[in-house]
């Protein structure tokens, strides 16, 4: 299964040549990447994910150019690994016909009082593990 969110395009996210500038598009990711796993994290009042995170790792690849417009893009997110403490999320930005970027990152449950990464959760693990899509993987 995968998550999907819709992202919509703001007038400042282009640049001098018209189309998204690649570094919006790590905002995007995030916007994707919070909507996953906080809005959509298992149960009300849940502590999962709630925490903190941090990104310990981006990759991207930038397929297509994206030009701004009033229609969102959707934006897939599915999990490819899921590791003692740490997760990869693999995205694709697009649209039905046409892919404009896919891209990974890799993610570190942080204890935030502690100031130190944390382990993944049993109940983290289970709604991680709906998300598992190994039939197609974004930047390796």
């Amino acid at each position: 299964m995968r998550h999907i969110y819709s992202c919509p395009l703001r007038w400042s996210d282009m640049d001098a040549f018209g189309h998204v500038n690649n570094v919006v598009f790590l905002r995007y990711l995030e916007e994707a990447r919070i909507d996953f796993m906080f809005r959509l994290a298992p149960g009300d009042g849940s502590p999962s994910f709630s925490g903190g995170s941090v990104v310990a790792r981006h990759e991207i690849d930038y397929v297509r150019p994206l030009v701004h417009r009033h229609k969102p893009v959707t934006i897939e997110s599915w999990v490819t690994k899921i590791g003692a403490a740490s997760l990869t999320i693999a995205y694709e930005i697009k649209d039905p016909d046409v892919t404009y970027v896919r891209a990974s990152t890799i993610v570190v449950p942080f204890d935030l009082e502690a100031q130190r990464p944390r382990r993944i959760s049993a109940e983290e693990r289970m709604f991680l593990e709906e998300y598992m899509d190994d039939g197609m993987t974004a930047a390796a």
